[in-house]
């Protein structure tokens, strides 16, 4: 199977199942409109493929990693509700639609990204009934670090703190290692941890992960300053506007391309333990070029 075909398979698993998480649930139906509608509004599923195959890559199956796999796209689309808020970034579109907090107002928007952080963490327990207790629980921990405010939480909060300051390179690193990278690096060691691979395969995993997301988040600095709003389906130009300090404000577009590839480079590397890599090694090339 060729990589786009693999890609949009195991996407369309991971739409499937996304679809089936709420399915039938009454009681307060507004609130899960609202958290469907933000969940299931598309986009890349970088994240819950990285699960996928990374437990493919040690053995395992993708029906074994997908309940990891829904929770991870879970926490993540938490946590672009929040981060559209008045009170944090202020954005009226993502992927081409009207934010949750436009469509629902605020107050409900606030509670969908606290019902599907929540949802996660049952949705991942649902691993259960195809994996040993210990897995889960191993990957309860190691999802609730890189959401909580040792990563995700973490790097929004240097986020908001930066706006308007000028930082220095390891400042920037630190916060996209927290707010974007925390959840990319887990996302592909979840995987690992429902194949049951052992701490070698995670170190590799988690390195690939970790070069990975920083490639993803440069790359998207630059097309906050080179994209345009068709195709990345959010503003352009928004992180000038909050005066905050991008890898393209310290060191220029240019250089940021060579950054990307070194680090892609860097990603695939990490890889060379693992004999059946060439998705995961793809995937990260594929990314390099992206323009949305």
């Amino acid at each position: 199977m060729k990589f786009t075909e693999r890609f949009i398979a195991d996407k369309e698993l991971v739409e499937t199942a996304l679809r089936g998480v709420f399915r039938g649930k009454v009681p307060h139906a507004d609130i899960y409109d609202a958290m469907n509608y933000s969940l299931l509004a598309g986009g890349k599923r970088v994240r819950p493929i990285l699960t996928i195959e990374a437990c493919r890559l040690c053995g395992g199956t993708a029906e074994a990693a997908l309940p990891f796999a829904c929770a991870v796209e879970m926490v993540h689309t938490y946590s672009l509700i929040h981060d559209d808020l008045p009170c944090m970034d202020n954005d009226e579109l993502r992927r081409g639609k009207p934010t949750n907090h436009v469509r629902y107002g605020e107050a409900t928007a606030v509670l969908a990204g606290d019902g599907l952080l929540t949802a996660a963490f049952e949705t991942a327990l649902g691993a259960g009934a195809c994996l040993p207790a210990e897995r889960v629980i191993q990957a309860l921990e190691l999802l609730s670090v890189a959401a909580g405010p040792a990563g995700m939480v973490g790097g929004q909060v240097l986020d908001m703190v930066g706006e308007g300051h000028a930082l220095t390179l390891s400042d920037v690193e630190e916060l996209q290692q927290l707010k974007t990278g925390a959840l990319i690096s887990a996302a592909a060691e979840l995987g690992v941890i429902a194949a049951g691979g052992d701490e070698t395969k995670r170190t590799a995993v988690r390195t690939y992960a970790q070069k990975l997301g920083l490639a993803f988040q440069i790359r998207d600095d630059v097309l906050d300053v080179t994209g345009d709003e068709g195709s990345l389906g959010k503003p352009i130009g928004s992180d000038a506007e909050s005066e905050k300090t991008t890898f393209v404000t310290l060191k220029g577009l240019e250089e940021c391309g060579r950054m990307v590839e070194r680090l892609t480079a860097d990603a695939v590397a990490a890889l060379s333990a693992f004999e059946e890599s060439w998705f995961l090694e793809e995937l990260a090339r594929v990314l390099v070029g992206r323009t949305n």
